[in-house]
């Protein structure tokens, strides 16, 4: 599961960087951060709910 998360999430991250996604909160290249600190945040909360299942 957090294998597929960060896959996913590093290939938005590129495709942020490459040409950018036109989402609220997303409109230039450099804002690619904000997925990353995005990723983060799931992948902690999978981890926390896999340690606890």
């Amino acid at each position: 599961m957090t294998k597929t998360i960060s896959v996913l999430l590093i290939l938005a991250m590129l495709v942020q960087i490459i040409r950018p996604l036109d989402l609220p909160g997303l409109r230039r290249r450099g804002d690619f951060w904000k997925l990353a600190v995005f990723a983060f945040a799931i992948w902690a909360v999978a981890l926390l709910l896999r340690e606890f299942t």
